[in-house]
């Protein structure tokens, strides 16, 4: 992915280059949700519920990853360019604490 495929404002708005990709994992991602709410509703086994909460964190951890390298490409290497790499540096460090 090159710069060209970021778009970044000083408005913080972005159009993310693989928008497509990242909307059908969300939509998969709710089905799933939606799905640990059937099993709660149904009275499944704990631990079955459990692994599929897991297992929903793991795909919206996925989201969050793909959206992080996007970003890093994009917005903050065109910051670094520009010389606000102070500013940037800050800016991830704060989005990866609120990350853990």
């Amino acid at each position: 992915m090159d710069d060209s495929q970021h778009d970044c404002c000083s408005d913080k708005r972005v159009v993310q280059p693989d928008k497509a990709a990242l909307l059908k994992r969300l939509a998969r991602l709710e089905g799933q949700v939606r799905g640990v709410a059937g099993m709660i509703d149904a009275d499944r086994y704990c631990v079955d519920v459990l692994t599929q909460i897991a297992a929903a964190r793991s795909a919206l951890d996925a989201v969050a990853q793909q959206l992080l390298e996007s970003h890093l490409k994009g917005c903050v290497s065109r910051a670094v360019n520009e010389g606000n790499s102070d500013e940037a540096i800050a800016e991830v460090m704060a989005l990866l604490k609120k990350m853990r």
